[in-house]
């Protein structure tokens, strides 16, 4: 590389590029070998040599000279150009095919066995991180299987689903929705992670037994109003005991949409003669069979289970109420038209059988 020593003359930055490369060599969080450039530029258009700038960034002359020349000759654009090109892949396309096709139906759990596929096949060894971009680079990822309900009925859904929305869409001002279940979560202590002296071991005293609690609650998911009752069993007298509770907290209304799971104790008698009262304002609907994921206080459990278990942290109470009623209002709906068409056109199901020799 031969490179003429000629004396550069300073300011032949404009005002506009030269702000803009301050503001890069002042920012913090900018990569180094960008600042170092610009740093370079800026201390040329200053006035100081190529061998005083070289000086001050302990680096060689002749590459501030062939900095400058590549700013002369592409501008800015140099600044971020840097030269490096990945080799052409060593798999043809008909391969890159291939294995996308084999991957898509072996669904192999690590790159190991990825990779011993390729060499018996093709002969061509790759090392961990290359699989990983070669695989991405076919459109693969991964990811843990999905679990969804079993014995999934799609008409039932869709019925569900378009009665639920029509009775939303034709709600009276004098109406209201809840979504009611019960609970079983037990009493234990559960380590959570804390700074504490490496020189120090920290423990936790464990409980002396396992307390289960029995809750039965319903969630109001236009106003985030929960009503909660513990109960000694969740039986057909608890059952009557929370619709009570519901219908206390809506003195005002005329009707009360209760959506409940299709537990014995929910379709017991005695819960159908109480809801068959004259004057009962409870009109209860049941979810279909196999669905818990159409059910938004199912949901409501889980959330309370990871944000208490996982040590998630907000910064006031209503912060997490916000978040909670955000995914049962957004996200819940938005998985019930998928889990609704037909599983075998939008999934990939694994036998539980055959994923158990994928795990060996």
């Amino acid at each position: 590389m031969i490179l003429v020593r000629g004396m550069i003359r300073a300011n032949f930055l404009d005002t506009t590029t030269r702000e803009d490369l301050i503001a890069l060599v002042r920012d913090g969080k900018a990569e180094t070998r960008l600042t170092r450039r610009a740093n370079a530029l800026l201390l040329l258009d200053d006035g100081m040599s190529c061998e005083a700038v070289a000086k001050v960034l302990y680096m060689d002359d002749d590459t501030i000279r062939y900095w400058y020349k590549l700013y002369r000759e592409n501008g800015l654009l140099w600044l971020a150009d840097f030269g490096y090109k990945g080799r052409l892949c060593e798999l043809t396309a008909s391969q890159q095919e291939e294995l996308k096709n084999w991957v898509t139906q072996t669904l192999p759990r690590t790159t190991t066995m990825v990779g011993e596929w390729i060499e018996k096949s093709y002969g061509i060894s790759y090392t961990r991180s290359a699989l990983i971009k070669l695989l991405n680079r076919v459109g693969m990822e991964y990811r843990k299987p999905k679990v969804i309900p079993s014995k999934l009925d799609p008409e039932k859904q869709k019925a569900f689903i378009e009665g639920y929305e029509n009775l939303l869409n034709n709600l009276g001002d004098d109406e209201t929705v809840v979504f009611a279940d019960a609970v079983h979560p037990t009493h234990e202590v559960r380590p959570a992670g804390c700074w504490a002296p490496n020189d120090k071991k920290v423990v936790v005293e464990q409980t002396s037994g396992r307390q289960r609690l029995n809750i039965h609650g319903a969630i109001d998911l236009e106003t985030g109003k929960t009503r909660m009752i513990e109960v000694l069993t969740v039986d057909a007298v608890s059952t009557i005991a929370l619709l009570m509770a519901i219908a206390l907290m809506y003195p005002s209304k005329k009707l009360i949409h209760v959506f409940l799971d299709n537990a014995k104790y929910h379709h017991a008698l005695m819960v159908q003669q109480w809801l068959a009262r004259p004057g009962c304002r409870i009109k209860v609907h049941y979810i279909p069979t196999y669905c818990p994921h159409l059910d938004p206080i199912e949901r409501l459990w889980g959330l309370m289970h990871r944000n208490v278990t996982h040590n998630r942290s907000y910064a006031t109470y209503n912060d997490f109420c916000k978040s909670v009623l955000h995914f049962l209002r957004e996200e819940v709906p938005k998985n019930w038209a998928l889990f609704c068409d037909s599983v075998t056109d939008n999934f990939r199901i694994i036998n539980p059988a055959d994923f158990r020799v994928l795990k060996a």
